[in-house]
């Protein structure tokens, strides 16, 4: 298990400045950050720690003082390697370290079972990517996230698959993980109450990468469509096989596989018969996308893969709340993180009832001229 420490503050002793400039006077704050930094999604993984990353040191930059102190806030960021078991060993971890908020974990496999570690050490969590909707159905007062959820994705690709699409059969493969299965669910409901038949539904793993089995029993039933639950480190390599196989249906995939990595996996086997979702809006479609864009190519002089955005916003939501409550105790800026209410880079920020985001878009992509295009 790697774990990153991002010193955001340092904590001292004596007087003056700390080398980072941090006073030793200054009351320091620590949020935790977890998501897979190694693996093969781990650039999923460090795209949202950067954009948490980015939150903390801008509002550093700005100033922030809360109950009479200047806070300095410091990431502490896991590696969860997407594995559900050392999601819950570095949420425990996270709790140790007395941080007083969590934004992750990526994966709703591994953010479901961390949150009952953050639940009953009363720590508030945000996920910015976590789009299973048992994450929230299980009622615990601190936990959020700020990203739509599964129903809403999966109610859209299926929908999309029946109508723009024309599909009349379709076929659906999941990679088994909470993420995967719980897409791939909320797509079969969909499509079939918008009068499509599933005429396969297999699934194989998030570690495999051959996926010849699978495809050859599917391309016996000769769909119009098929959908993938899963992430890009198998929807890359699982494209190619669709080509080596002559499968001309349609492809589509949700918002784990909607990424610039699918398509150096997939190479010439993308065509513009691919599509994929994300949630919410594109990035030069938010509000503050574009500035969001910019700001992040220069800190971290990396593209923006798909959840900075929601990160950022998760790792702010944290901390207006904590100005609005001033204090940066959990039990009482919670209450005020149920409240909050501003306008973040994605869109506007502000919880439901049960944590779920209160505007969350869908969008669908298509594969064009070289990189994923919206078309709804």
């Amino acid at each position: 298990m790697k774990k990153t420490g991002i010193a955001i503050a340092i904590m001292g002793l004596g007087f003056g400045l700390l080398s980072n400039g941090v006073s030793a006077a200054d009351m320091v704050v620590k949020l935790g950050h977890v998501g897979p930094l190694t693996g093969s999604i781990s650039h999923l993984g460090k795209d949202n720690e950067n954009g948490a990353l980015l939150a903390v040191e801008e509002y550093n930059a700005k100033g922030v003082t809360i109950g009479g102190k200047k806070v300095k806030f410091e990431l502490v960021g896991e590696d969860d390697q997407a594995d559900p078991r050392t999601g819950t060993t570095v949420a425990q971890r996270l709790v140790d370290a007395e941080v007083v908020g969590v934004v992750g974990h990526l994966n709703s496999g591994t953010t479901i079972p961390a949150s009952r570690i953050y639940n009953q050490a009363g720590i508030p969590m945000i996920s910015p990517s976590a789009t299973n909707p048992k994450l929230t159905q299980q009622n615990y007062a601190g936990v959020f996230r700020t990203i739509a959820n599964d129903v809403q994705q999966g109610s859209a690709i299926g929908k999309f698959a029946t109508g723009a699409l024309g599909a009349k059969s379709i076929a659906i493969i999941d990679d088994r993980t909470a993420y995967g299965q719980g897409l791939a669910d909320e797509v079969e409901k969909a499509a079939k109450a918008s009068g499509g038949k599933v005429v396969a539904r297999e699934f194989t793993t998030d570690k495999a990468t051959d996926f010849m089995a699978i495809l050859t029993k599917i391309k016996a039933q000769n769909p119009d469509v098929i959908f993938f639950g899963g992430m890009d480190a198998q929807g890359g390599p699982m494209l190619r096989q669709l080509k080596q196989l002559g499968i001309n249906a349609k492809f589509i995939t949700g918002d784990g596989g909607c990424t610039g990595e699918i398509i150096k996996l997939a190479g010439d086997a993308l065509g513009s018969t691919s599509y994929c979702t994300q949630a919410g809006l594109p990035l030069d479609k938010m509000p503050g996308g574009k500035d969001f864009k910019e700001r992040y190519k220069k800190r971290f002089n990396l593209d923006v893969q798909i959840y900075a955005p929601y990160a950022y916003d998760a790792a702010a939501a944290m901390i207006e709340a904590m100005k609005a409550a001033d204090s940066t105790a959990p039990a009482k800026y919670l209450p005020a993180l149920k409240k909050i209410n501003f306008q973040g880079v994605t869109g506007n920020v502000a919880f439901d009832d049960k944590g779920d985001i209160k505007e969350g878009a869908i969008t669908v992509y298509q594969f064009k001229d070289g990189g994923w295009n919206p078309v709804n």
